[in-house]
């Protein structure tokens, strides 16, 4: 039986997430399958990617294969690494030791990578919410000076027309005293 790593497609329009299973290469994309080993979810920024790493590995070495984002996706996450390090171990090129200690200082170089990836994503989005909050703060003191001069001018018109109103009733007060 020909045995391969794909994606299902789930999910609502334009809103998909996708598992991971081993199927039998002749079942339908959504179909039957075999084994689900993990799952993808590209709506997140950065992408989501769950994966049972040891039954991944063993589905590869004992020949399933993976389609072209699924090999990508197992790339990234070191199956297809671990699997050429252990050919090796197995061609005795290097020992099991050797081969542990390559795959952990990838495996941390990765994580630094990512995380370098991610903290600059954040300090974007911390510097784009620092512009709008600042830009914000702006607007709010523009509106408020124009309403503080648009109440000034109010209260200087009341105040006129207060004067006006005074200087009218002295006005007739005087001239029926002639």
């Amino acid at each position: 039986m020909a045995t391969k790593i794909r994606l299902q497609r789930h999910g609502r329009k334009s809103y998909a997430y996708y598992p991971i299973v081993v199927a039998d290469s002749r079942a339908p994309r959504d179909g039957r399958f075999i084994e689900r080993i993990g799952s993808y979810n590209p709506n997140t920024n950065p992408a989501t990617i769950s994966l049972d790493f040891d039954r991944a590995l063993y589905w590869v070495e004992v020949g399933a294969l993976p389609t072209d984002t699924v090999r990508s996706i197992l790339s990234k996450e070191g199956v297809m690494l671990m699997k050429h390090l252990r050919g090796g171990v197995k061609k005795g090129a290097f020992t099991e030791e050797e081969a542990k200690r390559r795959f952990d200082l990838w495996k941390s170089d990765r994580t630094k990578a990512s995380d370098a990836v991610k903290a600059k994503l954040d300090a974007k989005a911390a510097e784009a919410a620092k512009a709008k909050l600042e830009a914000e703060a702006e607007k709010n003191r523009v509106k408020g000076e124009s309403v503080a001069k648009k109440k000034a001018e109010k209260l200087a018109a009341e105040e006129a027309a207060a004067k006006e109103a005074s200087a009218e009733t002295e006005a007739p007060a005087e001239a029926p005293a002639e």
